[in-house]
């Protein structure tokens, strides 16, 4: 199933998002399903294309003892694979992984494109709930430059946190990237956190969720390309595993100042800030 919104605009770049189903301890099984998807999502024009939180490795792990299996490090097997991949069709791959290092796992989203890996994030804000419960949380926000855009990374919860998501619209975030499995009960966030976050900072928030159920814990799907103003440009269903695109243009996320009415009705959510207001 594929979905593709809005005609191609002269300064556009081509987003997919992979809303898929990924298997619970099954890396290898989760991998090769990601490289096909990436070469689909490559045909059909796509330059950025976004996965899934924990898209190697699923996410409802009872023990860190049950996850250690699943994971990887960074570089590693996955991401030598994704960078072939990425050379070899010239696209920039966003994904979420369970990260290897000494006797830690984190919940890991990394970027990679034709040269190889660009960066990484560590989920700093981490909930009591499925792998999260074991996982050590990072400690720095993540923000990049791609050829068409500086990218912003995020993960699921860290959406709640709007200090996160503020902080790299301040440091020039043309597109927050959000790798998430939203859980049902999680429905106020397409409904309103990951439009509200758009929005309020003026860019593109591209939120890539998965569906299917593990371990008795379901998925709610419905993953986002939310524009500068907030608007919709696609969503997916709640059930279907799909790749959701849409053409969207970064520069409009540098565009901060609305004119509404020239003199009369202005408003810029950046620049009219009060910082010495909020130092609590």
């Amino acid at each position: 199933m594929t979905s593709i919104a809005n005609p191609i605009q002269p300064e556009s770049v081509r987003v997919a998002l992979v809303q898929n189903n990924p298997q619970l301890g099954r890396f290898e099984t989760n991998l090769r399903s990601i490289l096909r998807d990436i070469s689909v999502a490559a045909q059909n024009g796509a330059t950025l294309i976004l996965f899934p939180e924990c898209a190697l490795s699923g996410y409802v792990f009872e023990s860190l003892a049950e996850a250690n299996s699943s994971c990887d490090t960074l570089p590693g097997i996955a991401s030598e694979a994704i960078r072939n991949a990425c050379r070899d069709l010239g696209v920039y791959v966003i994904a979420g992984m369970l990260e290897k290092e000494g006797e830690r796992i984190y919940n890991t989203a990394f970027a990679i494109g034709p040269e190889g890996l660009i960066s990484s994030y560590r989920k700093c804000h981490l909930p009591f709930v499925g792998v999260d419960r074991f996982t050590t949380s990072g400690d720095s926000l993540c923000l990049f430059d791609l050829p068409f855009a500086k990218i912003g990374l995020l993960i699921c919860y860290d959406l709640r946190f709007p200090e996160a998501a503020r902080t790299l619209a301040l440091q020039g975030a043309d597109i927050i990237a959000l790798p998430t499995n939203w859980p049902v009960g999680s429905d106020n966030n397409p409904d309103f956190l990951s439009r509200t976050r758009a929005v309020e900072n003026r860019c593109y928030l591209l939120a890539c969720d998965r569906v299917g159920t593990e371990a008795g814990t379901s998925f709610i799907g419905r993953s986002q390309i939310v524009a500068p103003n907030g608007i919709v440009l696609a969503e997916a269903d709640s059930t279907s595993e799909t790749i959701l695109y849409a053409d969207i243009d970064p520069s409009l996320s540098r565009k901060k100042r609305m004119i509404n009415i020239p003199g009369k009705y202005e408003y810029d959510p950046i620049a009219d800030r009060r910082p010495e207001l909020y130092k609590i």
